[in-house]
C-alpha cells in the first residue's frame, strides 16, 4: 500500500518535471531574434542609465585617474610659470626677488620634468599590462 502512494508520487512528479521542461522549451521557441534584439537593446539602455559601463575595467579607471590626475599637475606648473614671471617682470630689478622668481622657475621645470617622467613611467606599465589599457584610455 505504501509503496503504491510512493509509485504515485514518484510518477506525478516526474509528470509535472516533463510538463515544466516542455513549457520552458515552448517558451524559449517563442522568443524570436526581434524579442531578443529588442531586450538586450532594454537591458543596455537600462545598464546606461544606471551608470553600468560593463566594457569599463578596472585598468582603464586607473589610466584615467592617473591621466586626470597628471594633468592637473600640468595646469599647476603653468600657474607657477605664470606667477613666476609675474613676480619677475614686478621685481623693478630687485635682485632677491628676481632670485625667488627665478628659483621658482627651475622648481617648476624640475617639477614639470618629474610629471613628463612619471607619465612615461605610467604610459609603459599600462602598455605593457595584459589588458594593453594605455594611459588615453584606449586598447593598445
Amino acid at each position: 500500500m505504501k509503496t503504491d502512494i510512493f509509485l504515485k508520487k514518484i510518477i506525478n512528479l516526474m509528470f509535472i518535471s516533463v510538463l515544466l521542461l516542455s513549457a520552458i522549451q515552448v517558451r524559449g521557441a517563442i522568443l524570436d531574434t526581434n524579442t531578443t534584439s529588442s531586450i538586450t537593446n532594454n537591458v543596455q539602455v537600462l545598464q546606461t542609465t544606471a551608470g553600468y559601463y560593463p566594457n569599463v575595467t578596472v585598468g582603464y579607471v586607473v589610466a584615467t585617474v592617473i591621466k586626470t590626475f597628471l594633468g592637473l599637475l600640468g595646469v599647476i606648473f603653468v600657474v607657477l610659470i605664470v606667477i613666476a614671471g609675474f613676480k619677475w617682470m614686478t621685481a623693478e630689478g630687485d635682485e632677491e626677488k628676481i632670485k625667488k622668481a627665478t628659483a621658482t622657475i627651475s622648481n617648476a621645470a624640475i617639477g614639470l620634468i618629474i610629471v613628463i617622467a612619471a607619465y612615461a613611467i605610467t604610459y609603459f606599465v599600462f602598455k605593457s599590462l595584459p589588458m594593453g589599457q594605455t594611459i588615453s584610455g584606449t586598447s593598445g
